[in-house]
């Protein structure tokens, strides 16, 4: 195997591929990148299990300067092998690989030789046996991503909460996700989708990575398998694996009805949010406190750390109506519902003082929803 190439447009592609590698993996194999070259091109693979992404730099690519001397496979050290490929000299490397699976990398007057691995021991790619294929906007699945993946669980004694739940539908796609203090849900519809039926719950850290990745105006397919989902876009395939089990039924928790709304600007919201926490990190209790009072018409925010002191703020608002109410919430959680919105006018909506409140937006109330839980203070 032997082959010279552009340096920056290998390692953009080895920068993708090792997304998926972790040091952490028990499977030895796993912390190494898969090189699979043919006279098509040359194909790069990091999996930690879980994940596998698979991108190709074809022969055909202008900016590559891929030239194929003989073609083969291997397996080198993920870490290693980026860091010299990062540091050599010349804008192009060649790599040459022997027999026993020894792999001298050059460019200029540098010259390294790392052993690798057998690329046949390489797990195989997950099967995707279905033709049905959904297409989806790379900003709209972007959006999706970070409105909903703020509200997954890092406690691995409920797996299912680190995912987020998607189902799909008569062409309309609802993602939810909760980690049981707060929960996200987002709606689209689909154009053009087939008909499909998905109930499946994707990986809160598959998504993280998988939008790292896309960009905006890339356009993403979908299929989805008994227990995995491939996205491919360009020359790039990313595998997750899905989470077993059934989700809990969250429609349940978000209040149909409210005795108090009011609207804010997220942005100012978030502003003041992050004000009032400054005194509330220092303490033992990380609370802040929301008060409304209707009659009149006055919205007032609260922090208090017994080791510091207090901070209190009113706040400048586009309407208040209903029953006036005190509410209690943690802060870290708000700011993380206030940054999905934006600048965009959100409506807040109260039932009582300890059942969860609702954020939407006020123009567009169904399609996305933050729920929150108030904290009960003595």
């Amino acid at each position: 195997m032997e082959f010279s190439v552009n340096r920056n447009a290998f390692l953009a592609k080895l920068n993708d591929a090792q997304r998926a590698i972790s040091t952490k993996t028990a499977i030895e194999i796993l912390t190494g990148l898969k090189l699979d070259l043919t006279d098509d091109g040359l194909t790069l693979t990091g999996s930690n299990a879980d994940i596998t992404i698979q991108t190709q730099l074809p022969v055909t690519a202008s900016t590559a300067d891929l030239t194929i001397e003989s073609t083969g496979s291997i397996v080198l050290p993920a870490r290693f092998f980026s860091e010299i490929v990062k540091k050599l000299p010349e804008k192009t490397m060649k790599v040459t690989v022997n027999d026993r699976y020894q792999a001298t990398i050059t460019s200029g007057s540098a010259s390294f030789t790392i052993n690798g691995l057998d690329a046949v021991n390489y797990p195989h790619l997950p099967e995707i046996d279905t033709a049905e294929q959904l297409t989806i906007a790379g900003d709209v699945l972007k959006q999706i991503i970070s409105q909903t993946v703020i509200a997954v669980s890092r406690q691995e004694s409920r797996p299912m909460l680190t995912g987020i739940h998607v189902t799909i539908h008569n062409g309309e796609l609802l993602a939810v996700a909760t980690d049981s203090h707060r929960l996200s849900q987002r709606k689209i519809t689909l154009t053009d989708a087939p008909e499909v039926d998905y109930d499946i719950i994707v990986p809160g850290d598959a998504f993280r990575e998988l939008s790292r990745m896309i960009d905006d105006n890339e356009q993403l397919h979908l299929r989805v398998a008994e227990n995995q989902i491939l996205f491919t876009w360009g020359t790039t395939a990313f595998y997750s694996r899905l989470l077993d089990g059934m989700y809990p039924e969250t429609s349940r928790l978000i209040p149909q009805d409210s005795s108090t709304q009011v609207e804010f600007n997220a942005g100012v919201l978030l502003q003041a949010i992050e004000r009032a926490s400054l005194l509330s990190h220092t303490g033992q209790n990380n609370v802040v406190k929301l008060e409304l009072d209707t009659d009149a018409q006055r919205a007032t925010l609260s922090g208090n750390s017994p080791e510091v002191g207090n901070v209190e703020e009113e706040l400048q608002f586009s309407s208040l109506s209903g029953e006036g109410i005190a509410i209690s919430f943690n802060p870290d959680y708000m700011k993380d519902a206030l940054r999905s919105f934006g600048q965009a006018t959100i409506k807040l909506a109260f039932t009582q003082p300890l059942r969860p409140f609702t954020l939407v937006p006020s123009d567009d109330q169904g399609d996305f929803i933050q729920l929150i839980t108030p904290v009960r203070t003595v």
